[in-house]
């Protein structure tokens, strides 16, 4: 079995980011030069030795948990997001037919 590799993760990220027209990015520079969140933006979150998908709720950067499965392990997540990409994917057919 391959192993899941973070920058497979954050391939998938992106391509979740494109897909919604969300930032690529989890944080911005402002005019005042403070970091800034990008409210809308998908990142994948490390903690406890596991990983989670969380996107961006606020400019101070709070943030919802997309898929409620906590920290879990990488292929897992790998798992969980392809799932939720065909869901993307889904809507976006049904919404053009």
């Amino acid at each position: 079995m391959q192993r899941i590799t973070n920058k497979q993760l954050d391939n998938l990220v992106t391509w979740i980011n494109e897909l919604t027209n969300s930032p690529l990015t989890p944080y911005r520079r402002d005019e005042n030069d403070r970091l800034v969140a990008n409210v809308g933006n998908y990142h994948i979150y490390h903690a406890y030795g596991g990983v989670e998908l969380h996107r961006m709720a606020n400019e101070a950067g709070g943030i919802r948990v997309v898929i409620n499965s906590g920290c879990t392990t990488k292929r897992d997540l790998y798992n969980l997001m392809h799932a939720y990409i065909k869901g993307l994917m889904t809507e976006k057919e049904s919404i053009a037919a």
